[in-house]
């Protein structure tokens, strides 16, 4: 039994589309759907019910599916144990929200490339909705987003979260320790309507009483960077960016408050099967490299002025939110 084509039957039937099947293993949908009638040739049975658009399992299909699973874990493991992995270039698709790609991701990348140079990589920076659903679809291999997804076949891991801070210009006072206040009384710039750092920030004012002069809702970090260099308000943004943003340009500063802004949570989410490729292997290490560091925390000796001068817990869950 030609494995290639189990491969091909079990991503279809986990997708239930022959189009997010052809997507994962990088082949045509011609492709995927001759493997599988191949499939079906050889056990003499149907295994989906092709009689509408939607993809279904017949009786023999569901039956097959554990089959399926079984036969691909056993591969893999026997491949682990003779010590053989694939050698060939293996496309991981990564998902990650744009604070994310300003404090850790681009390190983590390096450290892939380094260690694991057959992998090409495929990056796409989006909010944690629109990641999680091309997860979710299989267009995507692997997430950092700001929730994690509940869906069949998908791991997720609660990281560290980022912490986030005040940046506004050096003459609001780089000493002074603001009142929430005070700089709601400026024009506060964060991210767009109904992404966590902004919902945090609105329940944050709520809490306190304080009522913002204006709140502007930026899409992006490099944008909030430019309207800080117009001279437009404070912004709200992920430490890491903001000091790399402070240390570049000294007509502006982090900012301490006496009520500090919420850290934001950050969850990887990925898509595990009983494939033999070396993508569980890369992600294991992604999972390892980004948990051993402390995102959002400066390094010993590179504390900035307002930075926080501990990390903040690990959230224990989080609300599905964009970011």
């Amino acid at each position: 039994m030609n494995l290639r084509f189990v491969e091909a039957f079990y991503w279809v039937a986990t997708f239930k589309s022959m189009t997010r099947a052809a997507e994962k293993l990088s082949l045509t949908q011609g492709a995927i759907s001759s493997r599988v009638a191949c499939l079906e040739q050889e056990l003499g049975t149907s295994l989906i019910d092709r009689r509408d658009k939607q993809i279904r399992l017949t009786n023999s299909g569901q039956r097959f599916l554990s089959y399926a699973e079984r036969f691909l874990t056993m591969q893999r493991q026997l491949r682990r144990e003779m010590g053989s992995p694939e050698q060939s270039a293996t496309n991981l698709r990564i998902g990650a929200i744009e604070s994310v790609l300003h404090t850790w991701l681009v390190p983590l990348l390096d450290r892939l490339r380094e260690h694991s140079p057959q992998v090409e990589l495929e990056l796409t920076i989006e909010m944690t909705p629109v990641i999680l659903e091309q997860l979710k679809r299989g267009s995507l291999d692997l997430v950092f987003a700001a929730a994690p997804l509940a869906a069949d076949g998908v791991r997720s891991v609660a990281l560290p979260a980022l912490e986030m801070a005040f940046v506004g210009g050096a003459h609001l006072g780089v000493r002074r320790v603001h009142e929430l206040q005070d700089l709601a009384d400026q024009e506060l710039l964060t991210f767009q309507r109904g992404s966590q750092p902004h919902v945090a920030l609105v329940d944050l004012m709520r809490s306190q009483g304080v009522k913002p002069r204006k709140l502007h809702s930026v899409s992006s970090i490099s944008a909030m960077q430019k309207l800080l260099e117009s001279g437009l308000g404070v912004a709200t943004l992920p430490y890491e960016a903001a000091r790399s943003f402070v240390s570049s340009d000294a007509r502006f500063a982090m900012l301490k408050c006496s009520t500090p802004l919420p850290p934001l949570p950050v969850h990887a989410s990925y898509r595990s099967g009983p494939t033999s490729t070396v993508a569980d292997v890369i992600v294991e290490e992604a999972l390892q490299f980004v948990s051993g560091i402390a995102p959002g925390v400066p390094a010993r000796g590179s504390k900035a002025q307002g930075a926080p001068s501990k990390p903040r817990p690990r959230p224990r869950s989080s609300k599905k939110l964009m970011t």
